[in-house]
């Protein structure tokens, strides 16, 4: 309410303190209580952002979600002495009593392997935070479902990775997974993700060539022209069906290649091979399945 309903007064007083609305003229209590918006605690020390009133978001990359309780390893009390020899004993105890308290079960365990892994990856192959977030609890779903059990952390959570590369669009591959961490090999990789995508139900688009594209044409300083012939290369190619079935990769190191030749590029299969990370055979029938593709549109 606005005004006051016993003199109509529309200049009200609110106490912050106990929440009460009332009228300065005549006295009345307009409200009793009202919702205090405010911090939780008084600041004293007048700084503007010294407490908060929050702490960080949930997130599944923590085997716990962040909301576990962290003794950090501090020299001093909250006055600013030094602590003694004997107390930093204490603490650095009770720390390491903290610690071990929170992974003693076999779940636990597996999570925070399974995090220290998925860390590798997103440092050698540059994963985004969301990438990352997706990977982790496509693990979580695996882990409850039990399909980690008898089988490598390592190949679940690389397999998870991957998935998850692909449900946001990132272009990465197998062979990439298999280099950033050579002690997981993309066949085992490729292994469990066919499992998380039995198992789980997840939804991974189709794989498009043309991501890959500015990938492989920044390795081999292509200029524009070229990668935009050799979208217009795929693009004929998707509408005629000619990638259903083939690797992606493949497919848009092939058009490169004919694009190239297009626009007079003196690049050959082999360095066309060695960027997009696959076999010379590889581009050589891919670009043979293109062409003849192309052929037959214009006949």
């Amino acid at each position: 309410m606005d005004f006051c309903p016993e003199c109509g007064n529309e200049l009200l007083v609110t106490d912050q303190r106990t929440g009460e609305v009332t009228c300065p003229q005549c006295g009345y209590v307009v409200q009793e209580r009202d919702v205090d918006m405010g911090p939780e605690w008084r600041n004293l020390d007048e700084e503007e952002g010294s407490r908060s009133r929050v702490g960080a978001p949930l997130s599944p990359m923590y085997r716990d979600h962040g909301l576990s309780t962290v003794i950090e390893r501090v020299d001093q009390d909250a006055s600013g002495r030094k602590l003694s020899k004997e107390t930093r004993e204490k603490m650095l105890r009770l720390k390491k009593l903290d610690a071990t308290s929170q992974v003693n079960s076999s779940e636990t365990r597996n999570l925070q392997q399974a995090v220290n892994i998925l860390q590798i990856y997103v440092d050698k192959l540059r994963l985004s935070q969301p990438t990352a977030e997706r990977a982790m609890l496509i693990y979580r779903r695996a882990l409850k479902a039990g399909l980690v059990r008898g089988r490598s952390i390592k190949a679940i959570m690389a397999a998870a990775a991957y998935a998850a590369c692909r449900m946001l669009g990132m272009p990465r591959d197998l062979r990439e997974f298999e280099k950033a961490y050579p002690a997981v090999k993309r066949k085992t990789i490729a292994q469990g993700y066919r499992l998380l995508l039995k198992h789980l139900g997840l939804k991974v688009p189709v794989s498009d060539p043309s991501i890959y594209v500015s990938k492989i044409a920044s390795k081999v300083g292509l200029d524009q022209r070229t990668v935009q012939e050799a979208f217009r290369i795929l693009n004929e190619a998707v509408k005629k069906k000619a990638t259903v079935g083939k690797d992606p990769i493949g497919i848009a190191a092939a058009a490169l290649y004919m694009a190239c030749q297009e626009t007079t590029q003196n690049l050959t299969q082999k360095d066309i091979a060695k960027a997009a990370g696959v076999t010379e055979v590889t581009v050589r029938n891919r670009f043979k399945g293109l062409k003849d593709m192309l052929e037959s549109v214009a006949a």
